[in-house]
């Protein structure tokens, strides 16, 4: 039986992933930063020697994509430093680190969904910073996959999904229509970590919804999902101003690792009830 440890276990894709691992076999080790400050070398280093796993899943992370803007060294410090320290470690262990990354890593000037080959170029903090943790990975750690995914919602953290929800009896809603992605339920992306896993092919990978959509359309589906008649309206990213820029088209192309978006999404809405 292989040994898994998690960090960032307590998140919104650590607590479906963990349950997950457990099913598929492996003997799960759980951290979050009660027990394992991914800033401190030192702590990274003494728990991995400790736990001696054979994969590490390194979830945790910085992922307030405003906040980030007034926050970059925070967020550069657990991104980037922190997924260096981790990946020093196993490499020191010989472990297999499983690095969890983004579509905003990417400009989303183009208009055809991104490869994982295809040059990045982040426009926001955020994005630099999880793009400066993927190099650490491939510097430092041989044994790697890189997972990019995108627009993630699952039943136990903040996303998009329950916010739409929690405004559905809003005499008007307006949602950005020109942001184009693919939205992955959190119970996906740790099923295409278990398939990566299967495999020996160390890498890069896009682990995401397939298919694309807006925020617009995603938000008129969920309402859809869940038989809501809600006063839904269309705007531009310009008429709903955030403190980060987001990428106008970050499609990724998954080949085939993960199911359509809107198939997963109605699977999701008759789970949360």
């Amino acid at each position: 039986m292989s040994k898994v440890l998690v960090t960032g276990a307590n998140g919104m894709l650590g607590q479906d992933l963990c349950p997950i691992l457990e099913d598929e076999g492996y003997e799960v080790v759980e951290t979050d930063i009660q027990n394992l400050d991914i800033t401190d070398s030192k702590t990274v280093n003494d728990v991995l020697q400790r736990e001696n796993p054979d994969i590490v899943i390194h979830c945790a992370g910085y992922t307030n994509v405003d906040k980030a803007e007034e926050d970059e060294e925070l967020a550069r410090l657990i991104n980037a430093r922190g997924t260096e320290n981790i990946a020093k470690a196993c490499a020191k262990i010989d472990a297999t680190l499983v690095y969890i990354s983004t579509d905003y890593v990417f400009s989303g000037d183009g208009n055809k969904p991104y490869k994982p080959e295809d040059k990045v170029n982040p426009l926001g903090v955020y994005g630099k910073t999880k793009w400066e943790g993927e190099e650490a990975v491939r510097k430092y750690c041989p044994k790697h996959y890189i997972t990019r995914t995108s627009w993630l919602y699952g039943i136990h953290g903040k996303n998009f999904v329950e916010t739409m929800i929690s405004l559905a009896d809003k005499p008007e809603l307006k949602v950005v229509d020109d942001q184009i992605g693919c939205p992955t339920w959190t119970v996906e992306l740790a099923n295409g970590i278990v398939k990566l896993l299967a495999d020996d092919g160390y890498g890069t990978y896009h682990v995401c919804g397939s298919g694309q959509t807006s925020w617009y359309n995603f938000a008129k589906t969920i309402f859809k999902n869940a038989g809501l008649n809600v006063n839904l309206k269309p705007c531009t990213t310009e008429e709903f101003p955030r403190p980060a820029k987001r990428p106008h088209y970050s499609v990724m192309e998954n080949n085939g690792i993960c199911r359509n978006w809107e198939s997963a999404l109605k699977d999701y809405m008759e789970l949360r009830g």
